[in-house]
């Protein structure tokens, strides 16, 4: 593993990050007091992201944002002075309507994302109703960031300086755009889910919607009668800065004063770096596809000269997907977001998934049967992070995941029960709180309340609830199943008898044992074999314990399969579990 300097402090992809926004902003990352000397110059590392809420922000978008955040929590741990700069791209025009909302928004198709009524009418526009959600998820995982509003920074004029020097540079704009022009669908060099979006990303963003010297113009006025960005441009005077243009729907013709008036913006192969020269970037990420030959980085490094910048330093990063669905679009609907998956997942673990891969590795998050596995290794990870002997990248990500600057540590469950076993409480007891907390302190985890299970066990309940399919939950048997009972042979016989036998030792003035419990569930079938309920199994006896197993599955929950038996049997308690097995 690589290491830091002299003091063998663990690097990951966060640090390397780190060093190159410190080199950008004109430091030197192994100077100790390369802090003091950006401070002392008043210099601020920046470090900027930016979404386009056109639609549901999922769980690809939030690795735009939180690349970022990882990378101003590492400047700000070593003391750099830094900030996490977020553009809201609500200025961009809606493209498309996701699915599940009324068809009859697409009249809004071409006008300002900010203009756009939200459907549901529980927001101010389109753009608002799909930032609070993101907004919420961020806060819930403790990242702050300076929101940039680009519709209030267009309108105010912020940009208009640097819109007209756009225009006045337009044939250097459109000969860099030309150079790239025949590269930028060069898609069998990516995957095929980066390829995708790259088609996606590029359409229209620079194609020539006209004739003549107007065809690439940089700057797009929205008609000042139907909002829409559906216009020919027609004339552009170079002094008075006036824009005529007739608007392709409604008809209407317009005159635009780019100067005075802001009723338009710069495409975004343009617009992108001359924000970088404005907020001063230092580092931004992006997806691969903007990274991807004559794409969006790779043409603003030339184009943000023009303005007498440099591109910021960039890490491209893959996209994430979610198991059993297709590589996630926020033009679509039905796609998990942040607040979806943190109805699962506690907000650390959801920042780790994050943390622990480098941006160019695609992943998946499963909120599916692997939820299970991810938290056994997460709360393993937590084990080990406790000893500072073992400090290594791994453990990195979990720091960088449980707390940052603003929020502190990020809420744990003071009782850390496995989520497995709360799970498959939660499922057998119906979410029942009291039966929940009775069973989890029978397990041997002490708390005073189910408070000092929390947030764990609300989320372990919603998973099981929301997220485990109808056929894998657990019903419990109301009446035994009587005709199974009496068609089993001599051997199932034996196999119920010694466990009705040997079950109730289990139990001691009423309160149940697990380890006993789990010892009888697996040497039944060591009994039936002669052997002792200590000794190991033979292969024979494994081969039996898995159709005991099976058995019991179907006499109590109808079922081949469930919870781990012991806990089942707890929750269900001896005289339910024995009223079941009786056989007549």
């Amino acid at each position: 593993m690589a290491r830091r300097g002299n003091n063998s402090a663990p690097t990951d992809w966060v640090t390397r990050a780190a060093d190159d926004a410190i080199r950008h902003a004109g430091g030197d990352p192994r100077d100790p007091a390369v802090s003091a000397t950006l401070t002392a110059e008043g210099r601020v590392v920046t470090c900027a992201s930016g979404i386009s809420p056109s639609g549901p922000i999922h769980l690809g978008n939030l690795r735009e944002a939180l690349t970022v955040h990882f990378v101003v929590e590492e400047l700000k741990r070593r003391g750099v002075p830094a900030r996490h700069v977020h553009s809201w791209d609500d200025f961009d025009r809606l493209r498309k309507v996701p699915a599940g909302v009324d068809p009859s928004w697409a009249t809004h198709v071409g006008r300002p994302l900010s203009a756009v009524p939200d459907p549901w009418e529980c927001h101010a526009s389109w753009a608002e109703h799909f930032k609070a959600p993101l907004r919420e998820a961020l806060a819930e995982m403790g990242a702050t960031m300076e929101e940039v509003d680009q519709t209030e920074r267009y309108r105010a004029g912020d940009y208009t300086e640097q819109v007209l020097h756009a225009l006045s540079q337009r044939a250097a704009i459109e000969s860099v755009l030309a150079r790239h022009r025949t590269k930028k669908l060069e898609a069998q060099d990516l995957p095929d889910e980066d390829a995708a979006a790259l088609a996606d990303s590029v359409a229209g963003d620079d194609e020539a919607t006209q004739a003549g010297a107007l065809a690439r113009f940089p700057y797009k006025p929205f008609c000042r009668t139907c909002g829409r960005d559906t216009v020919t441009l027609t004339s552009y005077d170079e002094i008075t800065t006036d824009l005529a243009y007739t608007c392709d729907v409604c008809g209407s013709t317009h005159i635009t004063n780019v100067r005075t008036q802001h009723e338009g913006k710069l495409v975004w192969k343009v617009d992108w770096p001359m924000r970088w020269s404005v907020q001063g970037v230092n580092f931004e990420p992006g997806g691969m596809d903007h990274a991807s030959p004559g794409s969006s980085y790779t043409v603003g490094k030339e184009i943000v000269k023009l303005f007498g910048a440099r591109a910021p330093s960039f890490v491209g990063y893959s996209f994430v997907g979610v198991a059993g669905m297709a590589k996630m679009s926020s033009s679509k609907g039905g796609v998990p977001t942040p607040s979806d998956a943190l109805r699962v997942l506690e907000a650390p673990v959801l920042r780790w998934l994050y943390a622990r891969r480098q941006p160019k590795q695609a992943f998946t998050v499963d909120l599916g049967p692997e939820v299970v596995r991810l938290y056994d290794e997460w709360d393993a990870l937590g084990r080990r992070a406790g000893d500072p002997d073992k400090l290594d990248a791994q453990v990195l990500a979990f720091q960088r995941a449980s707390a940052t600057s603003s929020a502190g540590t990020l809420p744990t469950p003071p009782v850390a029960v496995p989520f497995r076993t709360l799970s498959s409480i939660a499922d057998v007891t119906a979410g029942s709180a009291a039966q929940i907390s009775r069973l989890v302190g029978d397990l041997g985890h002490e708390h005073a309340s189910v408070n000092d299970l929390e947030p764990r066990l609300t989320r372990a309940m919603t998973w099981t609830q929301e997220f485990v399919p109808h056929e894998d939950r657990t019903t419990v048997r109301a009446a035994p199943d009587r005709e199974l009972l009496a068609s089993l042979g001599e051997r199932e016989r034996e196999w119920l008898r010694l466990f009705l036998q040997h079950l109730p030792s289990a139990w001691s003035h009423g309160v149940p044992d697990l380890g006993r419990v789990t010892t009888v569930v697996y040497g039944v079938p060591k009994l039936a074999h002669r052997l002792a309920l200590d000794e190991a199994p033979t292969d024979e006896v494994k081969t039996d314990q898995k159709e005991f197993f099976r058995l019991l599955y179907r006499l109590l929950v109808d079922a081949e399969r469930g919870p781990r038996l012991p806990t089942l049997i707890l929750a269900l308690g001896l005289d339910t579990v024995t009223g079941l097995l009786v056989v007549p």
